[in-house]
């Protein structure tokens, strides 16, 4: 059987045994922030193993798409090292929540194996928990094993578990005999590369306790996974994986474009190549996009592992987005969204390639030099190593490969001490000024005692100021930093992208003190007007009594930015494609910027489209709903919500929705109540920030008024820089907008998009005039240019008439007077012309500089061997200065106008 019918045998094989056929869930697992990748089938059911979800079926069978090459389950440094390790698989599996157990489980794969794929039964060893007594009796009696191919072991190798606690049970592995005279019992779990494991069934019986306890559960679970390329390998009698019809079209095209043969030394770098190439295809198409953090940083590694194998292929072009097709063709019928994202994915990888390449060689070249300069040691220098990371953006992993081809290793702690210098810098020009200045007893304080004494609660703020007195504590740290703290914080601290809230506090005196900065357990204040002087003494924190009075206006105009951020970024990805995903942002009350992963200018058609969607959903005025507070499992739980891979949940997490069709995120920041609230949304700007990396810049609410009165600052720039005749028409139109803006209510949408149109028309129409301008200008400065030189070449032909003859040709010097350095570019090609035997040296002073140009006739350049650009850079060398040109013409500059006379006289 080819691999396709394998798959398609193997699915069938538990449809006719009821089994629901289930679709392969993404690489990328969205659902569970805990995992890099999908690397097991029964990720997509952990939540029916944990009894926090159900199905609405009890039997499944499917294929599932997984990746292995980080955190725990980490195989990327065996890929291409032996036959059978790779970076991306396929895993085979049958499931039954709470249906059949032990007996159909081991039944059914001893019937699939023996019966309808026809392995000799004497090549089959099984391996039992060594107490499960029941599975080995099953597999004693039900089926016609050998028995003495039926082994116990103990829990490292056959008790499967989710984690230190939760679900877990016995289980039973199927390994296949590949030797030729048969191996031994003593085989089995030995790492012997002949004996494989193809095959593992999992009986979840029980949930461990905290305290190690076994507990029975109330309903059993079997869940199995079969490798999917082992046993295609099985089925077709290869020697290794990689000899299947999974990998061997990918292998003849990397030999095609490499013209290398696959053989000796070439092949675990062509076997490595392949593998990556197909984690690379699923993962990109899957939405996870090559980058410096989490899963990003894996498929970077897997990239550069990979480009840098091309090169021992003497391959230096970028090689693996041109095996995107070939992926795309063996593996589109069974996982079609690798069709649909194949030219995404070959624009990601190219860029990624080309991005790599630049550095790549000099890399090589670092490595090798300090490689071969290494005298009675074997350890490659960990400051090197760094070096290679951190310059030429060599993975470790990577180094750590070269070095072992070399009979070298890295030496580790020393890189580790580097990446933690490196950590420590990038965290202190980071870390809050404010933190690294507290005095030692208040900053003690604040960690202590705050957090149980000051509730934080940024969420509930009305738009009427709390005109309420209150009792404030204000202290002052030895570095002249104020702060208060008051038994309950309104004040949003910076997280998540938001900034802060400001505000002020006002004094029983009616003295007031900015509040420029919050934290959530207190706030720093600036006393520029000196109201706390006389209270605070020392480091100790001291009662007062005032109003605590938050910017709410200001708040008001972050809060519709945070929503805007919300509808923006699936916007996004509607308009662009899923692989969109927020790498950062910042929600400023004056606007919004968004980062995130893309491989081309954003267009300004798709910028439209963008707007108009997000403009729909303002105007739809959607309730913005807030989950408060839930558990992080119940969170988990919402269909279609976003969250960051790698962000530190907590037990409790905030959930905003902003229509539950269209955005559902994960976020602890303040939002509007209603998406009328945000007014007219307007993205002003679109940029490049890194490779594959794009920024935009955005404006809502009173931020599009800001936007509209900096258009009319840049009108009134352009038309001040018109004469009257050129801008007088506009004057009108500008006052009645500029009028309009100051009276308009920035929640009114329509108005403020009739207001920016308006503008759009007055700027396309001031372009237009000021082209007119412009030709115009440059036409009477042709026509004054034109008349200027006539008299100039007049005066030329004078200096010419008058010059001297030396040798038979003649000798021309002179000053000239010039206005400009248009004139005197024209003056070069003039003398060429009216010079047919001879020299000429031209200076003319214009702006408090020399310039000079020089010109010798083609016959004394061939005759007299002389050379313009030579006479000239000799004659500004005498000047103070250089230059320097062809034989024929040259120029040059300099700055010493005293010694002008006596420099050009004896040439005179």
């Amino acid at each position: 059987m080819n691999s396709k019918e394998v798959r398609n045998s193997f699915i069938n094989f538990f449809r006719e045994k009821e089994h629901k056929v289930v679709p392969s869930s993404p690489v990328v697992p969205y659902n569970d922030p805990t995992l890099l990748f999908t690397n097991a089938g029964m990720n997509q059911f952990k939540d029916v193993f944990l009894g926090t979800g159900t199905r609405d079926y009890t039997r499944a069978v499917d294929s599932q798409k997984c990746i292995r090459a980080g955190g725990k389950h980490n195989d990327l440094e065996e890929v291409g090292m032996d036959g059978y390790h790779h970076t991306f698989f396929e895993m085979l599996g049958n499931w039954s929540f709470g249906d059949y157990y032990k007996k159909e489980a081991i039944t059914w794969a001893w019937e699939l194996l023996t019966f309808v794929w026809k392995l000799p039964k004497e090549k089959l060893w099984v391996t039992v928990f060594e107490t499960d007594e029941e599975a080995f009796e099953i597999w004693k009696n039900e089926t016609d094993i050998d028995p003495k191919h039926i082994l116990r072991f103990g829990e490292k190798d056959n008790f499967w578990e989710m984690g230190d606690t939760g679900p877990c049970g016995p289980c039973s592995e199927i390994n296949y005999d590949f030797t030729i005279e048969g191996c031994k019992a003593e085989d089995i779990n030995s790492g012997n590369e002949d004996v494989i494991e193809i095959w593992n069934l999992v009986f979840i019986q029980y949930n461990r306790k905290k305290d190690g306890e076994l507990e029975p559960l109330p309903k059993k679970h079997v869940d199995t996974g079969m490798g999917f390329e082992r046993v295609v390998r099985v089925l077709q009698d290869k020697n290794s994986n990689y000899e299947t019809d999974l990998f061997t079209p990918l292998i003849n095209k990397i030999t095609e474009l490499t013209g290398k043969k696959y053989e000796g030394e070439n092949i675990s770098s062509v076997n490595a190549i392949a593998d990556h190439i197909r984690a690379l295809t699923f993962a990109i198409s899957d939405g996870a996009i090559p980058s410096n953090e989490g899963r990003g940083y894996v498929l970077r590694r897997i990239l550069r592992r990979a480009s840098r194998l091309a090169r021992k292929l003497d391959f230096h072009k970028p090689i693996l987005f041109q095996l995107v097709d070939t992926v795309v063709e063996n593996f589109g019928e069974a996982y079609p969204e690798i069709i649909e994202k194949k030219d995404f994915t070959k624009e990601v990888i190219k860029a990624e390639e080309e991005s790599f390449q630049i550095t790549l060689d000099k890399g090589i070249k670092l490595f090798n030099e300090v490689a071969g300069s290494l005298k009675g040691t074997k350890i490659f220098p960990g400051l090197d190593a760094f070096k290679l990371y951190d310059t030429f953006g060599f993975p470790l992993d990577l180094t750590e490969v070269m070095a072992k081809e070399q009979g070298l290793k890295v030496d580790l702690l020393k890189f580790e001490e580097e990446m933690s210098k490196q950590k420590d810098r990038g965290r202190d020009a980071r870390k809050d000024k404010l933190n690294l200045e507290m005095g030692v007893e208040i900053f003690d304080f604040l960690n202590e005692n705050l957090s149980n004494q000051v509730k934080y609660n940024p969420y509930d703020v009305t738009d009427e100021p709390d005109e309420q007195e209150k009792n404030i504590a204000v202290g002052k740290t030895e570095e002249g930093k104020y702060i208060a703290v008051i038994d309950e914080n309104p004040f949003y601290s910076e997280s998540g992208g938001q900034i802060n809230d400001t505000g002020k506090i006002i004094l029983e005196d009616s003295k007031e003190v900015s509040i420029t900065d919050s934290q959530k357990y207190f706030l720093v204040l600036s006393d520029d007007k000196h109201s706390l002087e006389s209270i605070i003494q020392g480091n100790d924190l001291y009662p007062v009594k005032g109003k605590v009075v938050l910017d709410i206006p200001r708040r008001r105009s972050i809060e519709r930015n945070h929503s805007a951020t919300h509808l923006v970024h699936e916007a996004l990805r509607r308009v662009l494609g899923s692989h969109v995903k927020q790498l950062g942002s910042l929600v400023h009350n004056e606007y919004l910027r968004f980062d995130f992963p893309h491989f081309h200018k954003v267009t300004d058609i798709e910028i439209k489209e963008i707007e108009n969607m997000v403009n729909s959903k303002i105007r739809e005025r959607i309730e913005v709903h807030t989950d408060a507070d839930i558990s992080i499992e119940e969170a988990n739980k919402i269909p279609n919500v976003k969250k960051f891979f790698g962000e530190k949940y907590g037990d409790k997490v905030r959930v905003v929705h902003i229509d539950d069709k269209f955005s559902i995120e994960f976020c602890g920041g303040t939002h509007v109540k209603n998406t009328d609230d945000i007014g007219l949304f307007k993205i002003i700007k679109e940029e490049s920030i890194a490779s594959g990396t794009r920024r935009i810049f955005a404006r809502t609410g009173e931020g599009i008024t800001a936007y509209l009165n900096e258009r009319i600052s840049d009108i009134e720039k352009i038309m001040n820089e018109l004469p009257g005749k050129y801008s007088t028409d506009f004057v009108a139109a500008i006052n009645s907008i500029s009028y309009d803006i100051s009276k308009a209510d920035f929640r009114n949408a329509e108005m403020m998009k009739k207001l920016m149109l308006a503008q759009d028309g007055t700027l396309a129409s001031l372009y237009e005039s000021r082209e007119i301008y412009l030709e115009e200008k440059k036409q009477t400065e042709r026509e004054l240019l034109k008349q200027s030189l006539s008299k100039i070449f007049g005066k030329l032909d004078e200096i010419i008439f008058r010059s001297n003859k030396e040798n038979g040709f003649d000798v021309i010097a002179a000053r000239m007077d010039l206005n400009s350095m248009e004139e005197f570019k024209e003056i070069g090609d003039e003398l060429r012309k009216k010079v047919n035997n001879g020299v000429a040296l031209i200076a003319a002073v214009l702006n408090g500089k020399i310039n000079l140009v020089c010109a010798v006739s083609d016959n004394l350049i061939k005759d007299r061997s002389l050379n313009a650009g030579k006479i000239v850079s000799e004659a500004a060398k005498e000047l103070g200065g250089g230059g320097g040109g062809k034989p024929h013409l040259a120029t040059a500059g300099a700055k010493d106008i005293v010694k002008l006379d006596e420099v050009l006289g004896p040439i005179a």
